[in-house]
């Protein structure tokens, strides 16, 4: 298996792939319709607690809201199943069930589903950042960059501001709006989850009040999307990360040496459904999360390409900002104090491949 090879290492091709993987693609209807019993029932419960609990405790409250935002996790990820196609064996069933879904996470299905579509189709290729990955600039764009833009990207990627404020921005104001260039079926999508919450908030607000609301519902939404960002961060923010310009962007590479294996613990892999496998994720999305961990235990290829990142370790990749193009992996900020930028702006782009090739990457 050597279709491609990059410092060293003899990539596997697609083609060689395909037959190992394909078992794993099929979707069942048993699996998923179990796991939303076993996910959406247990969430419920929790958070008429977590309403009752208020008369005794807001500690006990928060207490039981960690838990729910495990389980709240959990549901975006079926939902994020559905937008690939691959909690179900039907389209129209995954479309349904996953847009309903999003409710949970506040996040409207089809809009969201073609932004995480091209951040699977463009992950780790520098000429194509920008549509549903996480903000990244290499060190000599960084260097040119005018200050307010620096110290604009030095507050997105403070770690504090991402995990705190972070999931406010994101679930619940940037999915409020339509994005740029996106089409129709999209733009509804944004509507429809507009007007949905509206009705369910409303009609929450009104049952148990909206300070009751608030109390019990805005730690759970905190919590559970701390936890998501966290792990797509560290999932495709680590030291060895992969990120080449298009002339070498290469599929298999891209998904095996630029997603991770995080090395979880049982009950996390379980909340999270599966997607420390990310690697095997991003080889194919149409492996849903129940069959993530049988894909990459029966196939000891997954095993040996994986960058697998421990537990602990992952929480030293916050300290990571900028990809190093020159020496091929990320960087802090305060290991470029002093450096200046090792080329003009305007050659940036097309001396990619030639500072790469000098430092025989």
């Amino acid at each position: 298996m050597d279709s491609t090879t990059t410092q060293g290492i003899h990539w596997p091709s697609m083609k060689e792939l395909r037959p190992l993987i394909e078992p794993y693609t099929r979707s069942e209807w048993r699996r998923p319709i179990g796991q939303l019993i076993n996910t959406l029932i247990p969430f419920f419960l929790l958070w008429y607690l977590m309403l009752r609990s208020l008369e005794v405790s807001y500690w006990l409250t928060l207490g039981l809201a960690v838990v729910a935002a495990g389980f709240n996790m959990r549901i975006f990820i079926f939902f994020h199943d559905c937008g690939h196609n691959s909690f179900f064996p039907s389209t129209k069933v995954n479309r349904i069930v996953g847009s309903i879904l999003g409710i949970f996470s506040m996040t409207p299905g089809e809009q969201w589903w073609k932004s995480h579509a091209i951040h699977h189709a463009t992950n780790g290729n520098l000429d194509k950042r920008g549509v549903g990955d996480v903000m990244t600039l290499t060190v000599d764009e960084y260097l040119q960059s005018p200050w307010w833009k620096k110290f604009f990207y030095r507050v997105i990627r403070n770690p504090f501001f991402m995990l705190v404020f972070g999931p406010i921005v994101i679930f619940v104001l940037t999915n409020r709006f339509t994005m740029k260039g996106f089409g129709k079926k999209e733009k509804l999508s944004v509507l429809y989850m507009n007007i949905a919450l509206a009705v369910i908030i409303t009609g929450l607000c009104l049952l148990v009040g909206w300070k009751q609301f608030l109390l019990v519902h805005f730690p759970i939404t905190l919590l559970s999307g701390m936890i998501g960002i966290w792990l797509f961060y560290v999932q495709h923010q680590f030291d060895d990360a992969y990120w080449v310009r298009s002339e070498r962007w290469d599929y298999v590479e891209a998904a095996l040496s630029g997603a991770s294996f995080y090395k979880m613990p049982g009950f996390m892999n379980w909340f999270s459904g599966n997607i420390a496998y990310h690697h095997i994720h991003h080889l194919n999305p149409r492996i849903p999360n129940y069959l993530l961990d049988r894909c990459y235990e029966d196939n000891k290829v997954f095993q040996e390409y994986a960058p697998e990142i421990p537990f602990v370790e992952g929480f030293k990749s916050m300290g990571l900002a900028l990809w190093d193009e020159e020496q091929g992996h990320m960087v802090g900020f305060h290991e470029i104090k002093g450096r200046k930028p090792s080329v003009q702006p305007a050659d940036l782009r097309a001396s990619g491949s030639e500072a790469r090739q000098a430092t025989g990457d």
